[in-house]
């Protein structure tokens, strides 16, 4: 074997959902084995351990109380959307699609909260329409819609201002929002946060609930949202909000070593920074990556095992960048295991591909596999259930994989797999 060398250790279970067995070898995730899962729905296929999700929306609820919303850009359809409202959550939403979709879920318009950067007029009516919980307002471009809108319907939004409190969290660049040089918000620091409070405060176009702010995605320190805490505290005490959302970004391990704050210690940091400087006012919470992501794991069938002597040996799927763009986008590590297999030693060192026409389709770098691994298999990755299907596409006319939710033995496909007619839906004579 040449490269990096194999750990020899299986796949270390914490990173598998909570509802996982193991017998004679092989995984079921929710009492279903998945090496039938694949053989009755194909593959690519994501699979959820529904019990996983519920269970991380209660601890979120307890943590900071019904007004915590899930983040539904992390992974959003109708049977999720229905799934994070029956255990007590709002919704994030953050465009037109995601907020049609929450809305034919049957969530009502005030559990939503609308954020964007750059909502449209469109998108600021239909949410007015449907009297969305809060909208968060985030330049003073979308403070002008809100004052046309108000004009023409007499609307007046409980909005929130999004706070840019300059705060580095330790994350990926292009993960990271609450620095001064973001495209999001109001920054504290140049005196716009407190210039749009003046203005939002003194129109009659809409009522300030209070503020909100979000220092970046997949961070792993508690601190981090405690420094944040502490500059948005100072930056609304002068305005005596109801309100202040932390939004979310909490991390999530996705590889063996890795560790991350669980959603109460999360939620304990949070309050106790608020508290410490004196708030009363009501503390919100935007969870997604921490309610989804480990709660699923991808299903795909190898299909070419090629070894280049002294080089490495690559082992190609039929998925790729086009249902998991996170390594390619972020470079962002993932494990892999054999479900057939799971507590086997992965003693041999291969990089997992996809089909795609990119040399850059790469889901796994340095995936350590049991030696036997063939054509035929069903490799694994696990930690998948938010930013895959949620950031998929059509590259290459890939056709999406279906979604699965298993509880109790029954497996029930909440996202069907796209047919080839379905990449001609929009297309014109």
């Amino acid at each position: 074997m040449t490269g990096p060398q194999a750990s020899t250790l299986p796949l270390p279970r914490y990173l598998l959902p909570d509802n996982h067995q193991v017998s004679q070898g092989r995984l079921s995730i929710g009492g279903c084995d998945l090496l039938e899962l694949a053989e009755s729905f194909g593959t690519p296929l994501f699979v959820y351990d529904e019990e996983h999700l519920r269970s991380r929306c209660r601890e979120a609820v307890d943590a900071f109380g019904a007004g915590v919303a899930y983040a539904a850009k992390a992974f959003l359809c109708v049977a999720m959307a229905r799934l994070v409202h029956s255990e007590g959550m709002c919704l994030d939403v953050s465009t037109g699609g995601e907020l049609h979709v929450a809305l034919a879920a049957g969530v009502p318009g005030d559990r939503l909260v609308l954020h964007g950067n750059n909502k449209s007029m469109g998108e600021l009516r239909r949410a007015m329409e449907a009297g969305v919980g809060r909208i968060v307002v985030d330049s003073f471009d979308e403070l002008d819609r809100l004052d046309a809108l108000h004009a023409e319907t007499g609307a007046r939004p409980r909005v929130l201002l999004r706070f840019t409190p300059g705060v580095e969290a330790h994350t990926h660049t292009y993960l990271l929002t609450g620095t001064d040089d973001s495209k999001f918000g109001f920054t504290v620091s140049t005196g716009a946060a407190a210039a749009a409070m003046d203005r939002a405060r003194s129109s009659d176009s809409v009522e300030v609930a209070g503020v909100h702010c979000h220092i970046g995605s997949q961070v792993f320190e508690a601190s981090s949202f405690a420094r944040a805490a502490a500059v948005i505290a100072a930056a609304a005490e002068p305005f005596g909000v109801d309100e202040i959302s932390i939004g979310g970004g909490l991390g999530v391990p996705y590889a063996d070593g890795e560790s991350a704050p669980t959603i109460a210690q999360w939620g304990e940091a949070v309050l106790g920074a608020f508290g410490a400087a004196g708030v009363t006012a009501r503390v919100m919470a935007e969870p997604g990556r921490a309610i989804a992501a480990s709660a699923a794991v991808t299903l795909y069938t190898v299909g070419t095992v090629k070894t280049i002597e002294g080089v490495r040996t690559y082992v190609a799927v039929d998925g790729g960048m086009s249902d998991n763009p996170r390594p390619v986008l972020y470079g962002s590590g993932y494990e892999a295991f054999l479900p057939r297999a799971v507590d086997s030693q992965r003693d041999r060192v291969v990089t997992v591909v996809g089909k795609h026409c990119e040399s850059g389709d790469t889901l796994v770098r340095d995936a350590a596999v049991p030696s036997d691994i063939a054509v035929g298999d069903i490799l694994a990755t696990p930690v998948t259930g938010a930013y895959g299907h949620s950031m998929g596409s059509n590259y290459n006319k890939i056709l999406r994989p279906a979604v699965v939710f298993a509880a109790g033995g029954e497996a029930r496909v909440v996202v069907r797999r796209e047919t080839y007619d379905d990449l001609l839906a929009c297309e014109l004579p």
